[in-house]
């Protein structure tokens, strides 16, 4: 099985590297998820990338054990990559191939037997890759593809008893998934994503850039965007911010670089927003408005990329720190400025935030680096002057 998975990856990624299959899975993306070309080919393309990278023997060395000597002549300890067995796969709405392809290759990778949840506005885009797997060789039992909502899921699961659960979500869900399956469970919840740019300021046009890529692109909607931007105030007199606006400014509805927020509504955003304003020293940067022009329904997002000021020592405030590090999951950021002697304050604003999933530190000053990554904690932190907080790993300097 591990050769045959080996040759299966070999056939899908064959696949999906043609022309026409690749448009057709990024503007399959693009019809449910709403995000601009790029981005949804990107997302293909990644997979492709994944499956490459599993051809030939690949899947055997996955499964590669160990053996540690003990203290006598014949005396040694194995250990061996085993299977769960029956195991349970539940992803959202915003990569609808990404996630479930990637999670559901490494179960079956193992010698696992998954039944995959994918979230109902965007699981046709999964079903068309299992019908492309299944005419790449995968055998049509070795998968339990499920439609169903939220609740019909947990039943099944508290009724199947899966012997392990991947759930990439909301934290509200991943918490009482956790005591559901007394732990049986591991997890992708939310992300309140940091980015510190350090002392030393150079290549103000691509950082710029990133930021607006890092909080905007498929409108926010993703668990590693960009949720507080920490400026060293050498970088006020930069223009990044007035960069940052000009680059928001040239999202538009028509090739959906901003587009419809499908769990917030416009409502919501727009009151956070103005909660965050009510303390004192905070201001809109830019956005801030509802976009115009359009049919979205109400009960979906449509607000143009904004982004507030706070004061740092206003966010440490214990009345306001939940409020600003509350995570929006839309085209929403706050920025806040720091001074040298006001390090140390940053960093507890880090420490005390609860969704540590990624982080940046965009500096190259090597001591500056150690500090904070040193004193900061993070699911994956990236480093160095062009650092980000989204992007597949392969995506990355």
């Amino acid at each position: 099985r591990y050769l045959m998975y080996g040759d299966i990856s070999t056939k899908a990624a064959h696949m999906l590297g043609q022309p026409e299959v690749l448009d057709f899975f990024a503007k399959l993306v693009q019809r449910v998820s709403p995000k601009s070309y790029q981005q949804a080919l990107l997302e293909v393309q990644v997979s492709q990338k994944f499956l490459e990278n599993f051809c030939g023997d690949q899947v055997r060395f996955l499964a590669r054990s160990f053996a540690v000597p003990g203290n006598h002549v014949g005396q040694m300890s194995n250990g061996y990559r085993w299977p769960f067995g029956p195991v349970a796969i539940i992803t959202p709405f915003n990569f609808p191939l990404e996630i479930p392809l990637l999670q559901l290759m490494g179960a079956l990778y193992m010698g696992n037997k998954p039944v995959l949840k994918v979230d109902s506005k965007v699981s046709i885009v999964m079903e068309q890759m299992i019908r492309l797997l299944h005419e790449c060789g995968l055998p049509a039992e070795d998968v339990d593809f499920i439609n169903s909502d939220g609740i019909t899921m947990n039943k099944l699961l508290l009724e199947a008893n899966p012997k392990m659960t991947l759930f990439t979500g909301s934290s509200r869900v991943a918490e009482k998934l956790a005591a559901d399956l007394q732990g049986r469970i591991k997890l992708e919840d939310a992300g309140f994503d940091w980015k510190i740019l350090g002392p030393d300021v150079q290549e103000v046009d691509y950082i710029s850039w990133v930021c607006d890529q890092d909080a905007y692109a498929c409108s926010g909607q993703k668990c590693s965007a960009q949720s507080m931007l920490f400026m060293h105030k050498n970088w006020s007199s930069s223009g990044l911010l007035e960069k940052m606006k000009k680059l928001s400014e040239r999202r538009k509805l028509e090739d959906l670089t901003i587009g419809p927020v499908l769990t917030v509504t416009t409502a919501t955003m727009i009151e956070h927003m103005n909660n965050l304003l009510k303390i004192p020293g905070s201001k809109v940067l830019f956005g801030g408005e509802p976009l115009g022009n359009h049919s979205i329904p109400e009960i979906y997002g449509a607000i143009k990329p904004t982004a507030v000021f706070v004061p740092l020592v206003e966010i440490l405030k214990s009345d306001n720190f939940e409020l600003v590090t509350k995570e929006i999951f839309g085209p929403f950021q706050v920025v806040t400025e720091y001074s040298e002697d006001q390090l140390e304050l940053v960093l507890e604003a880090c420490e005390r935030m609860n969704a540590h999933l990624t982080a940046a530190v965009v500096s190259n000053d090597k001591l500056f680096l150690q500090e904070v990554l040193g004193r900061s904690v993070n699911g994956t932190t990236y480093a160095g002057i062009r650092a980000r907080t989204t992007g597949a790993p392969q995506n990355h300097w």
